[in-house]
């Protein structure tokens, strides 16, 4: 039998060796395997593309939003409001500082933030807010924003999976104060392993070209001044080669994703499984094909059917605040979050990935699991 997968742990078929052949010999010609054209050209690309003023690589998402929480000088006794539906780096940060995430509960729909949860968990403590777009989907991002602005409280955007996402025209990495996106190998864009920071602050971006430098503030002579301490979190140039290929074809990378999406929920609402809801203003990039189980469906062991059929599926994401440490920590599990963490599958989304066997494997296998369920233990 054919297995249907979604590569999770190769990288997408969006690059290949050919496309930065030529590009890499010339790195490796040059000698220069950090901080040249590769590198520079992919930030001057990477800022068109987003709408950003700055723009700052790093090793990942994680490391990208670990440096937000310095930039910001958080620390023990501040308080940063954290999506709650979200992988567990939106909010390890926090805590790696010394700091409380208020893990904030998310829309059933969309599976984000929304200003009046965001008005309710701001308190005196408050230094920030992490915005999760939830699987790629910016949706409410601007209204956060507003209202992020309006107290004077600075937002991050966590866009780990949002790259090529946008919501009023604007793409994701020009709206918040602070954006933070992955290059790991299951985003659309790919290094490998990265990430960036995207700011419209000049102090900020000066703030970053120190910090990420070593703390480096000028030389003496032949030798660097260090003027404070920092870090060292560069993309290198063979990384920057990768991204710069995969930046030009991104739009047409979306396009594709899109459709795919589209052609599973015509197949799939009809029996009940309910996608992602996305604003009227919205351009989702389709990270994840992700849908919520019809009532009275046990996702793991729908998942477990497909399996069996050589169907790969995993869930939407965390519940953050259902997970054991925060669980153990704060005793305060979100319970939107919850159910969405229990009965959100992701499909497969590739190239040629053959949609109509897959949907109709999930609504067959969706119906006898239904039938065999007990009344009434779907989640809400």
């Amino acid at each position: 039998m054919t297995r249907v997968m979604d590569k999770v742990r190769l990288i997408r078929p969006y690059i290949s060796f050919e496309e930065v052949e030529a590009d890499f010999r010339r790195v490796f010609d040059s000698g220069m395997f950090t901080r040249g054209e590769q590198v520079e050209g992919f930030r001057r690309e990477f800022a068109a593309y987003t709408g950003a003023k700055h723009v700052h690589f790093a090793t990942s998402a994680t490391t990208a939003l670990a440096v937000c929480m310095r930039l910001l000088g958080i620390g023990p006794g501040d308080e940063v409001v954290v999506s709650d539906f979200s992988f567990p780096a939106s909010a390890n940060v926090v805590e790696d500082v010394g700091a409380r995430p208020v893990l904030a509960d998310v829309s059933p729909l969309t599976y984000n933030l929304e200003v009046p949860e965001l008005v309710r968990r701001i308190g005196p403590r408050t230094r920030a807010v992490i915005f999760v777009d939830a699987l790629g989907n910016p949706t409410g991002l601007t209204a956060i924003a507003d209202e992020c602005r309006r107290r004077g409280i600075p937002l991050i955007e966590d866009a780990a999976c949002a790259l090529g996402s946008s919501e009023g025209g604007r793409r994701c990495g020009s709206i918040a104060d602070l954006t933070c996106f992955s290059f790991r190998p299951r985003k659309l864009l790919t290094t490998g392993e990265g990430g960036a920071i995207t700011t419209g602050e000049d102090r900020w971006a000066r703030w970053l070209d120190v910090k990420l430098a070593h703390g480096a503030t000028g030389s003496e002579g032949i030798a660097l001044e260090f003027g404070d301490y920092g870090y060292n979190y560069r993309l290198s140039e063979l990384q920057a080669a990768m991204g710069r290929v995969q930046l030009r074809k991104l739009d047409a990378i979306v396009d594709r994703r899109n459709a795919i999406m589209a052609r599973y929920r015509e197949l799939l609402e009809p029996a009940g499984f309910r996608a992602q809801a996305l604003g009227s203003a919205v351009r989702h990039n389709v990270q994840s094909v992700v849908f919520t189980v019809p009532e009275g469906v046990d996702r793991d062991t729908l998942a477990r059917a497909l399996a069996a059929r050589g169907i790969e599926s995993t869930i939407g994401t965390y519940a953050l605040s259902d997970t054991r440490y925060f669980r153990e920590k704060y005793a305060a599990v979100q319970p939107v979050s919850a159910a969405l963490y229990r009965r959100t599958l992701t499909l497969p989304c590739f190239d040629g990935v053959p949609v109509e066997r897959v949907a109709a494997a999930c609504v067959e296998l969706a119906r006898g699991t239904q039938a065999r369920s007990p009344a009434g233990t779907g989640a809400g």
